[in-house]
């Protein structure tokens, strides 16, 4: 998630950044970043699918082969490196005749494009989510969901922020900060793997989904109230009480609009006879629903998850979901190998002696970060079979959340290096760890399938038959039938 109103990330037009950048040299370094992130999240996928992992971890995993950690072949400069680090611009200028005078620009402008064009993808991701979960089910869930958010949000905080100032001495506006990173859940990357692995529409899912949502409106607030922290040392109540409330009316309304919206999209989306008659109203929808959450400082993508919510409820869904699908295909894996292409795992080096620091107080915060909200799925109630490890699991990856919260302490000054380090290798792991663990905890359907198959009692002997397959039990009885039947056609 993007906290992009709340912090004032704005990306400036194109037009602006290319002034001094020749356009025809900024779409051709775009071209290769996209042969680069393509190659990255197949490739990547494929493997992680080919060894039993969401392809999703492969998509990350790809992306921080090809990023500032390994390859440099997909940097960005806002993670410290310049034009002279990218691979990209050193071919481009060996062969497209790219000067080093205009390489600078052509490097602004190009992750900017690749930016945008990631935060696009993650806004199509939620809406594409918002349209594969139920209204209806997310709502019966939602005194377990709100619970699990709220303990997600307290326990690792605390125990976050009271720890790294008893344990490390560290002062209280830089702990906050580092335990307010704690708090954050990655809707996008969970999601994503439940989708992967079938259980979105379980009720563990449906639990996971609506606790990452309040859990990520939960933390735009806790990111408003450590942001103003940061920056004068008092906490702006108004702003916190402003956020709390146009947060709740947001989401509300949006469940109120889905009722009444429903049959006036289908209408429009009928009467359309040209192409794109029903996914271009629908993502004018979901366009005009993530820019009034971002202009109100909310989340862009909270926006399109509400308006994917919204849209479930017409007769037009699996249409609309099939039309979606390839147009996600090409936008989301920009996200998570641009997610994994940022991460710069240089942090965990133990010969610098900066970050030996840092590696103790992330062996701490991972620890924090990983139970704090594994306990979130004990505090489900009136679900005596429910899969409480997995909703625990499901809330542990910080991703692109936890990033945000890691730049914005690094920009306003409040982390040192070594905190700043170890948050960021908090977030490495957690995310990195999440996939496979989702994919542990829940059983495969085959497997369930398997166990199903169970031991019966012969009703006379008490003896155990061991039944292979319900196929069997259907021939055995037809067999048992025809016998029977026999002896009574013969006395006819």
């Amino acid at each position: 998630m993007q906290f992009l109103g709340l912090i004032n990330f704005s990306f400036p037009l194109l037009a602006s950044t290319t002034e001094a950048a020749d356009s025809s040299m900024v779409i051709e370094a775009v071209l290769l970043s996209l042969v680069v992130i393509y190659l990255a999240s197949k490739v990547g996928g494929e493997l992680s699918n080919r060894v039993g992992l969401p392809p999703v971890l492969g998509e990350l995993v790809g992306g921080v082969v090809v990023g500032t950690s390994v390859l440099h072949l997909l940097v960005f400069p806002e993670g410290g490196t310049d034009s002279s680090s990218s691979m990209i611009m050193t071919f481009l200028q060996t062969t497209a005749g790219l000067t080093p005078e205009a390489t600078p620009a052509v490097f602004e402008a190009q992750s900017e494009v690749v930016s945008v064009l990631a935060e696009l993808g993650v806004i199509i991701l939620l809406f594409e989510i918002g349209l594969e979960s139920n209204l209806k089910d997310l709502m019966a869930v939602g005194v377990q969901a709100f619970v699990v958010a709220v303990v997600g949000v307290v326990v690792p905080f605390s125990a976050g922020t009271i720890g790294l100032m008893t344990l490390f001495g560290i002062d209280a506006v830089p702990a906050i900060f580092a335990g307010a990173a704690l708090t954050a859940t990655s809707i996008g990357i969970t999601s994503k793997v439940l989708t992967e692995l079938g259980r979105l529409n379980s009720k563990e899912g449906q639990i996971i989904l609506g606790a990452a949502v309040i859990d990520d409106v939960l933390g735009i607030i806790v990111l408003a109230v450590v942001a103003s922290l940061a920056k004068d040392g008092a906490v702006d109540v108004g702003k916190v009480i402003y956020l709390i409330i146009s947060a709740s009316t947001f989401l509300i309304g949006a469940i109120v609009l889905g009722n009444i919206f429903n049959k006036t999209f289908v209408a429009i989306a009928n009467k359309l006879k040209t192409r794109g008659e029903l996914v271009i109203p629908a993502f004018i929808f979901a366009f005009v629903m993530a820019y009034i959450a971002a202009v109100i400082q909310l989340e862009a993508i909270l926006g399109a998850f509400a308006a994917g919510l919204v849209l479930e409820e017409t007769d037009k869904r699996k249409d609309l979901q099939r039309q979606i699908c390839p147009i996600a295909d090409m936008l989301v894996p920009i996200f998570f190998v641009t997610v994994g292409a940022k991460t710069d795992l240089g942090v965990l080096n133990p010969a610098i002696p900066s970050n030996q620091e840092g590696l103790i107080m992330a062996t701490f915060l991972i620890i924090v970060a990983i139970l704090g909200k594994v306990i979130t799925g004990f505090s489900v109630f009136g679900q005596p079979e429910i899969n409480r490890l997995a909703i625990g699991v499901g809330m542990i990856p910080r991703g692109e959340v936890g990033l945000v919260f890691a730049g914005v302490g690094a920009a306003s000054g409040a982390l040192s290096k070594p905190l700043g380090a170890a948050i960021i290798m908090m977030v490495i792991l957690t995310t990195f760890l999440a996939p496979p663990l989702l994919r542990f905890v829940f059983p495969d359907p085959k497997t369930l399938a398997a166990d199903s198959e169970k031991l019966i009692l012969d009703g006379a002997s008490g003896a155990s038959m061991a039944i292979e397959s319900p196929q069997l039990i259907v021939s055995e009885s037809n067999d048992i039938s025809s016998q029977q039947a026999k002896p009574d056609s013969l006395e006819n």
